[in-house]
């Protein structure tokens, strides 16, 4: 058998459950209409889904780089005290750690704040440092860049498609175990009757 001859055998085992014959059953038809439901399903609704969410944390992105400020703020606390306590409680520290310290600065008002944030080890107290706030003037991180907010967005929109096209498929092999059940239900009813009409019992 040439390769393009069993390329059609293979075509038209896949299909058989859409064509007519007498060893067809009403459950092969749902399954296959399930199948075929299963892929539209997972392609197209999980690239819509994945879009979606891509398209709305990029939104989300985009909205926090309109939001946020960078404002200068005072560290009022001595760092290497920061890190020391953090050193005694664990016993260890890294010397990539960072040490949270309060720092002060003032809102576009005039209003002075106070926080905490992260900063290098052996930052002194009155360094100046550049923090994030908030519309409310609350310390926030901050936002992504341009370039890293549309990779994020991406991953995110991947992650989406393939979560709702696994739960699509999910689904549908849930779908695919009952109506095995009840084929081989149905077989075993068949088997008994013909023993019947037999008169003798198989097993």
């Amino acid at each position: 058998m040439t390769q393009s001859q069993e390329k059609r055998a293979l075509t038209r085992a896949g299909l058989w459950r859409w064509r007519r014959n007498p060893l067809r059953r009403g459950s092969d038809l749902v399954e296959a209409w399930v199948l075929l439901v299963a892929w539209v399903l997972a392609v197209v609704g999980g690239a819509l889904v994945g879009a979606t969410a891509a398209e709305s944390a990029d939104h989300t992105f985009e909205g926090q780089r309109a939001e946020r400020r960078a404002v200068a703020a005072t560290v009022v606390e001595n760092a290497r005290n920061a890190v020391d306590s953090k050193a005694a409680a664990s016993r260890r520290v890294a010397d990539d750690d960072l040490a949270w310290v309060t720092v002060r600065w003032r809102s576009t008002g005039g209003v002075e704040h106070t926080g905490r944030t992260q900063v290098a080890p052996g930052t002194r107290p009155g360094t100046r440092v550049t923090v994030w706030t908030d519309r409310h003037g609350v310390l926030t991180a901050r936002p992504l860049d341009p370039g890293d907010a549309r990779v994020e967005a991406a991953l995110l929109g991947t992650m989406a498609a393939a979560f709702s096209g696994g739960a699509v498929w999910a689904c549908a092999y849930g779908v695919r175990e009952r109506l095995e059940q009840r084929r081989m239900a149905q077989w075993d009813e068949e088997w008994r009757r013909m023993d019947t009409r037999w008169g003798r019992r198989t097993g």
